[in-house]
């Protein structure tokens, strides 16, 4: 099958992923006067006096917004937010299969990052959370950052964290399969966008301790010249030893290469120059930075990918759901540090450690645990640091 051309195909026919349907029957005058008027007076009196039974008497504690301005979709880069939108109904379709969340996809046509602040500001009273997706680095930090400072609901950007959270879940077993530590491994990101950064904040906080960011101009060191906020930030918690040179100088001797970068920029020869027993984590997708065959040949120990049809797929879609599913049962209002690491090692737990291997080290998407899983770890650690309000 061409996935492409037959996807294209289905869409047309879909006419689009989601829909929205009634939880209440309409088919007597008694009902049309209970769901509208003159009855729904009394819920919006209710909310009026007290705006937090919004979440009772409204879908909002179980609605996500998932928001975009089309500046980094998929991987196809600044496309609009009307081409977007697929990927958007795409990703509401998950959160209501996987973890029973109701999703609205919202497509923003501004590159101006105060504008689209207050654009969802001023909806955020609609829904019990904000899935931001696809936004262009640095403005997607810069956007996050200000939702949650007047936002008073869990404001995640999955780019960012969901991708964190599962490449840390993903590194916990495979260092147990080649029997390192995370505080003692050598570990390489590559790409110094959204993803590779949250990668690498999410890692020195579960006890990183040797960790080196590269990007298209070479290794990031705090002592360049030219650096963005978000590099300069980054710079400063990373690379401590300063080294300088490109990718090949970094990979040398590393136990970890993360990719999120971009095609066939990792060669055998590098992979080779690594630590024995390396664990290689080329993300790129669709097409990773060095292909899983390849890089097993020149002596990699654990290989995961985005995709799919490879072992060991890294996929965001075993973070996001549960995430949202916790963060609204427990009617959170943040997503904090501590939720992340606690669905990083939920996930990890998920592969009993007697059943651990080269080709298993994460749940597959479709393993109807996932949510469930990580909705518990959410809610007891939102519970645990005081952020959960019911």
């Amino acid at each position: 099958m061409d996935i492409r051309k037959e996807s294209l195909k289905k869409h047309e026919e879909w006419g689009g992923k989601i829909e929205i349907v009634t939880r209440c029957p309409i088919n007597t005058r008694e009902e049309l006067s209970l769901a509208y008027t003159p009855g729904v007076a009394e819920p919006c009196l209710e909310i009026q006096k007290h705006p937090e039974k919004s979440y009772e008497l409204t879908r909002r504690h179980n609605l996500v917004a998932v928001i975009t301005d089309g500046t980094a979709v998929l991987g196809l880069g600044d496309i609009g937010p009307e081409a977007g939108m697929p990927v958007m109904e795409g990703k509401c379709a998950l959160f209501k299969a996987f973890a029973d969340v109701d999703a609205f996809p919202i497509c923003v046509k501004s590159k101006d990052v105060d504008e689209i602040v207050r654009t969802i500001q001023l909806i955020s009273g609609s829904f019990g959370g904000i899935n931001l997706e696809d936004i262009s680095a640095p403005r997607c930090f810069e956007i996050e950052r200000k939702l949650k400072e007047v936002c008073d609901i869990p404001v995640f950007h999955d780019d960012q964290h969901g991708t964190a959270i599962v490449v840390a879940a993903a590194l916990i077993n495979a260092l147990k399969v080649v029997g390192k530590k995370m505080e003692s491994v050598k570990i390489v990101i590559n790409g110094a966008g959204s993803a590779g950064i949250a990668i690498a904040r999410h890692l020195l906080n579960m006890g990183v301790r040797h960790l080196t960011m590269v990007d298209r101009f070479g290794i990031i060191a705090s002592d360049m010249d030219g650096l963005n906020e978000a590099h300069q930030e980054i710079a400063k918690v990373t690379n401590l030893s300063c080294q300088h040179g490109v990718l090949a100088d970094a990979m040398a001797g590393a136990d970890v290469f993360i990719g999120v970068s971009a095609p066939n920029i990792v060669s055998r020869e590098m992979v080779a120059s690594m630590a024995p027993d390396a664990i290689v984590f080329p993300m790129a997708n669709p097409t990773p930075e060095i292909m899983p065959d390849e890089a097993l040949a020149a002596g990699a120990r654990v290989v995961g990918t985005g995709r799919s049809d490879f072992p060991n797929q890294i996929n965001n879609v075993l973070a996001f759901p549960g995430i949202f599913r916790g963060a609204l049962d427990c009617r959170a209002s943040c997503i904090n540090e501590e939720m992340k690491v606690a669905t990083s090692y939920a996930l990890a737990a998920l592969i009993p450690d007697a059943e651990l291997n080269e080709q298993n080290i994460i749940a597959p998407a479709l393993d109807k645990r996932v949510a469930k899983t990580v909705a518990e770890a959410v809610v007891l650690a939102a519970k645990k640091t005081g952020v959960a309000r019911i």
